[in-house]
């Protein structure tokens, strides 16, 4: 069985005296390095131009300081920040046999001042507080990220990408029907694919034609829809020929596990697996806390009020796991599922729908995760016959 990934804590015992403790602060324009070196009572601090070679080169110089003052560094510790440097660094220095942990950046504590000094130094030292806390054995400091592989990586650009040029595309087809509103034209659907022949005939409720640099706009908003509908399409063709050439491989088979439910789409089904199931999340609870559908209770005392979802997880997940409950009320109404969800809102005291949907999209995660992990077909859900 795979193993899974719990990065509450580190699961190596820490030998202080023989393990050096780095944590870097990126920035785009430098990156300040801290650390704790055996045998050195200062903790050295430098800045460095971003270059992973130098920050090599200045571990490489901290352990041979130790080694002049008797100290022996067995184990290189390093931890930064997850950030817009992504997961590159951390694979790179794990290649040359640094040990390389990201940190989840909101797990953090920071002080609840209300105006409080932020600096890279102070950033500097607190991640060095936290993570040698986690290397401790100690839940509660920071949690860590778990670090893809550059495929692994690379397999979610795909499905990303799908998603920016369909909200693109709905950007286009808004932009032309509020340009044709403000002239009194309603009813024109620039979706379809012959809206570019039928423009020239549009006529204003004044029986005039629409004005030239409106209409020019217009066209060129078709050119650019167009283009938009071709790279979709591309994308589309692309996984599908992937998944005919690799059936079997791990992605994949699960992508077509979940694809056989009904009301559980290609797309979906895609996000699901390159998002949420290949990264190996220890239990339901995790599950459900990645894609951020969890709840955000609020006690203190006498007082107790439940404060919405966390959000604290993957946005991407979670709205489409959300469209998804929807949807699938529609296709599995014999489910258990669908049956838990209509009868805690039917009725004049049920709970609202909107309510309601989400925790119906937090035990739709969690069933489809025990069915792409374990092969559990949840109650009464439908599946397509295998092709």
């Amino acid at each position: 069985m795979a193993k899974v990934d719990d990065l509450s804590r580190c699961s190596t015992a820490l030998e202080q005296s023989e393990t050096l403790i780095a944590v870097v602060e990126l920035s785009r324009s430098s990156w300040l390095v801290g650390a704790i070196v055996p045998g050195l009572a200062r903790q050295p601090l430098k800045k460095l131009e971003p270059d992973a070679p130098a920050l090599m080169h200045l571990i490489n110089r901290w352990c041979e300081e130790a080694s002049r003052a008797d100290r022996a560094v067995k184990r290189i510790a390093l931890a930064y920040e997850a950030g817009r440097d992504g997961f590159w660094l951390a694979r790179w220095l794990r290649a040359r046999g640094i040990e390389v942990h990201v940190i989840h950046s909101t797990s953090v504590a920071v002080s609840r001042e209300h105006r409080r000094a932020k600096t890279d130094r102070l950033d500097t030292a607190m991640l060095k507080r936290v993570f040698l806390g986690w290397l401790r054995g100690e839940r509660g400091h920071c949690s860590m990220v778990a670090i893809p592989t550059l495929d692994q990586e690379d397999a979610k650009r795909p499905g990303r990408e799908r998603e920016n040029l369909i909200r693109e595309r709905t950007r286009i087809v808004n932009r032309m029907k509020a340009a044709l509103a403000r002239l009194g034209i309603r009813g024109f659907k620039p979706e379809l694919r012959r809206s570019s022949a039928q423009l020239a005939n549009l006529r204003t409720p004044e029986n005039v034609s629409i004005p030239l640099n409106t209409l020019a706009e217009i066209r060129r908003d078709l050119a650019r829809l167009a283009v938009v509908r071709e790279q979709i399409k591309v994308i589309e063709q692309a996984r599908l020929e992937a998944l005919r050439r690799a059936p079997d491989k791990a992605p994949h088979a699960m992508l077509q596990v979940l694809s056989r439910v009904v009301g559980v789409g290609i797309e979906s089904a895609d996000m699901l697996v390159r998002e949420v199931l290949v990264r190996n999340l220890r239990d339901r609870r995790a599950v459900a806390r990645y894609a951020g559908l969890t709840g955000a209770p609020d006690e203190s005392g006498a007082k107790r009020r439940e404060k919405g979802l966390a959000k604290a997880g993957n946005a991407r997940v979670r709205r489409g796991l959300i469209q998804l409950a929807w949807r699938f009320l529609a296709f599995q109404k014999d489910s258990a599922l669908a049956r838990w969800y209509v009868g805690r809102t039917s009725g004049p005291k049920g709970a609202r729908k909107t309510t309601m949907i989400v925790a119906l999209a937090r035990k739709l995660l969690i069933a489809l995760w025990r069915l792409a992990t374990t092969g559990v077909v949840p109650e009464g859900v439908v599946l397509r016959q295998p092709a």
